[in-house]
């Protein structure tokens, strides 16, 4: 059955590639948390897959032992800029935006296109890939060009709002996908440019099929990179815009906001409210016996911060002060105990609050008091 295939490590690359993503996908599909999300990075990943199968098996040989593979219609490209746009929506959102499959239609048609070639009897099947190709390949490929464009801006503005939202309703904003979005976008252009780079080669010299190795390992490993990550961000349930926008508050005349923040901001540090990690203005509004609009007025006009960066100063100052009073603690331990998530997001806040870190302060102090 396998005579004449032979099974060498380029194959063995993009075959342990599919092993690692396809069973993570299949796990997607039943995450508990964002199901919508999962399951649209799912097919993502599934559609990455299916870019390099035809590689993964003509390096084998499968088409010179079976031709009828010819078109085989796996290798749809032009799903997974706007599936990875889904994706950002449906974890911000909650859901696709309307009507979201009609952002779809392009990969249908590439679908169909290379459907119709793979039921064409075996001796048309030359013929129409002679005819068509010279026409199809550079189509498709400005296509997918444009679409990476396209839907990379729409990604970033997506993540760009939401972040912003997120930053004024969360205190533990940077505990999630920010920067994992940041991350998956990052990638994503990164395989964009490679894809250009290869399609501008390979019209201007021909790379062959063994030269493009490099574009599709390059698929295979953004696949990896983004089914392990993808996965690990189903662990906590995901804030979406809606939910986290802040309510609507009625006209308070002439009310000194500046000094509401002030009267608020003390009651919080009296309280020891800012060092509780999962802070959220409803919680905190809730605390103070009014409502998230006032509240995020009050900070934001008032005080001319978000949310976060009005808890997580005064995290900082009291870490600060341990630091000022020559604690023995660790950095980390002082974080955590302060409310923060993580050590990066405490170095981040702390530096933007007093322009040096912990670490700067603490063998500064101890300078001063030797």
């Amino acid at each position: 059955m396998f005579e004449g295939l032979a099974f060498g490590w380029r194959t063995a690359v993009l075959t342990v590639a599919a092993a690692v993503i396809l069973p993570i996908a299949t796990s997607l599909w039943n995450a508990f948390h964002d199901r919508l999300a999962a399951r649209t990075l799912a097919g993502l990943l599934v559609v990455l897959v299916g870019v390099f199968t035809p590689w993964l098996i003509g390096f084998a040989g499968f088409y010179d032992r079976w031709p009828w593979l010819t078109f085989l219609p796996v290798a749809n490209p032009l799903w997974a800029p706007p599936l990875l746009f889904l994706y950002a929506h449906a974890l911000t959102r909650g859901a696709w935006p309307d009507r979201g499959w009609r952002h779809l239609v392009p990969g249908a048609v590439q679908f169909v296109w290379q459907t119709a070639g793979f039921v064409l009897p075996l001796p048309l099947k030359d013929r129409w890939s002679d005819l068509s190709m010279p026409v199809s390949g550079p189509l498709f490929a400005a296509l997918l060009t444009v679409s990476f464009l396209a839907y990379g801006v729409a990604t970033m503005r997506l993540m760009a709002r939401h972040r912003a939202a997120m930053a004024d309703m969360r205190s533990d904003d940077a505990r999630f996908a920010a920067l994992w979005l940041r991350r998956a976008m990052a990638v994503s252009t990164g395989l964009a440019l490679i894809w250009s780079v290869h399609a501008v080669w390979d019209a201007i010299s021909p790379l062959g099929y063994r030269g493009l190795m490099g574009l599709y390992a390059g698929v295979a490993a953004v696949g990896v990179y983004l089914a392990i990550e993808g996965w690990r961000q189903t662990r906590i349930p995901f804030p979406r815009l809606e939910a986290v926008a802040p309510s609507a508050s009625p006209s308070a005349g002439g009310r000194d906001w500046t000094a509401q923040g002030k009267a608020w901001g003390e009651r919080v540090e009296m309280e020891g409210w800012h060092l509780e990690p999962d802070l959220t203005l409803a919680a905190l509004a809730a605390r103070l016996g009014t409502n998230t609009g006032y509240l995020s007025r009050a900070i934001n006009e008032g005080l001319g911060v978000n949310f976060s960066t009005f808890i997580n100063d005064r995290r900082c100052d009291a870490v600060a002060n341990r630091l000022r009073a020559k604690t023995a603690d660790s950095v980390l331990t002082l974080a955590l105990e302060a409310g923060f998530s993580s050590k990066a997001s405490f170095n981040r806040a702390f530096r933007a609050r007093f322009g040096q870190t912990p670490q700067e302060m603490r063998a500064e102090v101890r300078r001063l008091k030797s």
